[in-house]
């Protein structure tokens, strides 16, 4: 069976420790993997899954168009991996960056408000929320108690503005504040991932927000290089599903989002 891997994020090899580590540091946890291709194969190659959605994110403007050129690379030499762009809302280019991302077969967006420090429903992204409606989707970091700049209410807002946006709103819509997020969101129109979720919820919680969003509407990832693929695919063999859910959250609702763009 294809498993898609919907949230995983990779580095150049000479920084991928570093930034690995960075990442790790960020949410005050141990040490994950190091964040390289190589190393995401292999585990793949373990766990069976399939293919990677790729996630990267820019910190700042300067760096958005090496970033997403790497994505680029990596994505036309794996064909494993199905890329996603950054942008940054302090941005002066960003009508050109996007058509980059679009003509070079990237399937979305990829934000995280917190680390990138910009509110998710920034008015300076409304032109990036306008223009890739009906194309592309977005995916976004959603959740964090320490910080305001993605939360759910945030994702509720841009979704009553952008009706033609496919929204995935990462970590079950709001890490830290799943009940917050299901409360706003679940009868919004979007997609959640459920990276960052199983390590953090117990079974009967993880089942709980599934069956509040639906089957249909939730996607695998595991949010690598923080937690082992191999691992998070594990876990979640271990709820209890019926078949027909779990092939939507592994593939078919992944296969969907990734046939539109």
């Amino acid at each position: 069976m294809r498993i898609i891997d919907f949230h995983t994020h990779i580095y150049p090899e000479k920084i991928a420790k570093l930034a690995s580590e960075s990442i790790s540091s960020f949410y005050d946890l141990d040490k994950g993997l190091v964040g390289s291709a190589e190393v995401l194969l292999q585990r793949g190659e373990k766990s069976g899954i399939t293919d990677f959605v790729l996630l990267p994110v820019a910190n700042s403007p300067a760096n958005v168009r090496s970033i997403n050129r790497f994505i680029v690379d990596e994505q036309n030499t794996h064909s494993q991996f199905h890329g996603f762009g950054t942008v940054h809302a302090d941005m002066t280019n960003m009508a050109d960056e996007i058509d980059y991302i679009v003509s070079n077969g990237l399937y979305g967006v990829k934000l995280h408000p917190d680390s990138q420090r910009f509110n998710a429903d920034d008015e300076r992204l409304f032109p990036l929320y306008e223009s890739i409606q009906g194309r592309i989707p977005v995916l976004i970091h959603c959740g964090d108690k320490r910080f305001d700049t993605s939360h759910p209410r945030r994702i509720a807002n841009i979704i009553d503005k952008f009706p033609k946006l496919t929204v995935i709103a990462a970590h079950l819509g709001g890490w830290s504040v799943f009940n917050e997020a299901l409360e706003l969101l679940q009868k919004r129109k979007c997609y959640v991932d459920i990276s960052s979720c199983m390590e953090f919820l117990p079974k009967e919680k993880m089942l709980y927000y599934i069956n509040g969003y639906g089957a249909d509407r939730v996607l695998f990832g595991s949010d690598f290089p923080l937690w082992d693929p191999v691992n998070v695919l594990a876990n979640f063999e271990k709820l209890e599903l019926n078949d027909s859910s779990r092939e939507k959250i592994l593939y078919k609702n992944a296969l969907e989002i990734l046939k539109k763009a």
